[in-house]
């Protein structure tokens, strides 16, 4: 890339962080320090400020960058993930917005603990929480990588890991001395900024091919190499009946663990009440919907414009199709319009991947210190000792995030995204729905869910092709390869639920119906809520 685009794109970025890193400043001086402010900022927020926020949150780099480039390298079959994607907040909006906010203070452990013996809970959903949030930061890391190397015109390792350096670094800034306030106003100015983005180029594409969407879609399918088979099903999921499988097994993956995300679910307890929390969800769904066609505009646009085998030659991930994209509708390489758009969207992708791993960091850190710390320590000064355990919490979570994103920048963000929804899906949704609606539910019980559904999803992937066994792996030059699917959601998600009744049945405890019937009174009306 010409020097006008590094300068203008770096200038835009630093921009971006020179907003953010004040808005942390201005509300690090004005925090009180309790728990609840830095974990829900002190539930002040409205329900259209949270909706942006959690769209903030949701709409990632695996998002903007890794949706995108599956759709211009595998047409049809890369939609999966947008329709994924968007159908998995219905699960959200419907089973799981208002009832958590109405049960829970900060974390998802406080859901199970209420009718749980707490210790044993907290540290199995804290151990579960803290593994998916790494594995969706290990997404932007990469997406992180991938950028910077496009933007400074580097093929070579080195100007990726420090963009994934200098992304850690600041993620603990933001989460270490602004807490979740700070968090949630990085992810409004940072959803705002995207979604114009995607809009503007989403009708820039339409105008080049005079809205006609047949026209896009048929130079889309020329121009990838597959012809027709580019608009069908089939082209990476339908080959063979373990694709077809593994098809069924993201999908799975995507459409319920939405609902098991930490840094979702902790975006619910920033709202005053559950009214509040089931209105965010309302707005979240509208601006990540509205979003999530749009990338599907963008994909085969960088299909029919950018061309497939130019989106592989930059990355073969396809994580690079929408700078690209940008570069060619602003004029091509070398033009002022280029540039200058380029840049933009560089920008905006940077700046979304800074927001997101900032409210990631934060849920991690609160599992680490409100139920591992929590339930290893003495009591007395309990408040006060968690938020600086967290503030730790942060720097450790970013070192192994950094260093995890090193290890796999060759992989496609949204695939690895794909990996961490599985594992959400398994170890955290189980758990969460038989404490809202299982009468009969036990600690034993609640403690084999996660680990039945998280142990057998981290085992199947470094079994996986993912890790091993196939020239895309992580280790291509070593084969411990015995499961042959990408995504062990498929078997892992049954896996959690099995266990978590298994468990059930199988435990001396006789479930407590009085607590059992407060939780049911508290989830439904709100009735002792915090």
């Amino acid at each position: 890339m010409t020097g006008g685009h590094q300068t203008l794109a770096l200038l835009l970025f630093s921009g971006f962080v020179a907003v953010t890193l004040g808005i942390t400043t201005w509300v690090s001086r004005r925090r009180r320090g309790s728990a609840e402010e830095f974990y829900a900022g002190g539930r002040l927020f409205s329900p259209m400020e949270n909706g942006f926020a959690i769209a903030g949150d949701y709409m990632s780099a695996a998002s903007f960058l890794g949706v995108t480039g599956l759709i211009a390298v595998y047409g049809y079959d890369g939609m999966l993930y947008v329709v994924g994607f968007l159908v998995a907040w219905l699960v959200v909006l419907f089973l799981v917005a208002e009832l958590v906010r109405n049960c829970g203070r900060f974390t998802l452990a406080d859901v199970v603990a209420a009718r749980m013996t707490e210790r044993p809970v907290r540290i199995a959903a804290g151990t579960s929480s803290v593994t998916v949030s790494v594995l969706y930061l290990v997404a932007q890391m990469v997406g992180a990588g991938s950028l910077v190397a496009l933007l400074l015109g580097r093929t070579g390792g080195a100007a990726q890991a420090w963009a994934v350096i200098g992304v850690g670094a600041l993620m603990v800034i933001y989460v270490s001395l602004g807490g979740m306030r700070a968090t949630t106003w990085i992810q409004i100015v940072k959803a705002v900024l995207l979604l114009s983005g995607t809009i503007a180029l989403t009708a820039l594409v339409l105008l080049r091919f005079h809205g006609d969407i047949d026209r896009l879609l048929i130079t889309a399918a020329d121009r990838s190499g597959h012809g027709r088979a580019f608009l069908a099903p089939g082209l990476k999921y339908g080959g063979t009946w373990t694709a077809r499988l593994d098809f069924i097994s993201l999908g799975l993956a995507l459409v319920l663990g939405t609902a098991g995300l930490p840094h979702i679910l902790s975006r619910f307890y920033t709202v005053p009440t559950a009214r509040a929390a089931r209105r965010s969800a309302v707005w979240s769904i509208g601006l990540i919907g509205g979003f999530y066609l749009m990338t599907i505009v963008l994909g085969f646009g960088a299909a029919a414009l950018v061309g497939t085998d130019a989106v592989r030659g930059s990355n073969a991930a396809g994580n690079t199709a929408v700078p690209l994209l940008a570069l060619d509708l602003g004029g091509g390489a070398g033009s002022t319009g280029g540039t200058v758009l380029f840049a933009v969207v560089a920008a905006v992708a940077f700046a979304t991947i800074l927001a997101v791993v900032a409210g990631i960091t934060l849920a991690s850190s609160a599992s680490v210190a409100h139920d591992l710390y929590a339930s290893l320590r003495r009591p007395g000064g309990k408040a006060r000792s968690e938020v600086v355990v967290a503030r730790w919490a942060a720097v450790g979570i970013g070192v192994v995030a950094i260093a995890l994103g090193l290890l796999a920048r060759d992989l496609n963000v949204a695939f690895l995204v794909g990996l961490a929804f599985a594992v959400a899906a398994s170890a955290n949704l189980p758990v969460l729905l038989y404490s809202l609606f299982w009468r009969g539910f036990t600690t034993r019980g609640a403690v084999w869910a996660v680990y039945g559904g998280l142990i057998p999803a981290l085992g199947l992937v470094l079994l996986s092709p993912v890790v091993s066994g196939s020239p895309a792996s992580l280790f291509p030059d070593v084969d411990f390869q015995y499961f042959p699917l990408q995504n062990p959601g498929i078997v892992s998600i049954p896996l959690g639920f099995l266990a978590g009744w298994l468990g059930t049945i199988t435990s001396d405890e006789v479930a407590d119906e009085a607590k059992y019937a407060e939780t049911e009174v508290r989830s439904l009306t709100g009735a002792g809520a915090v």
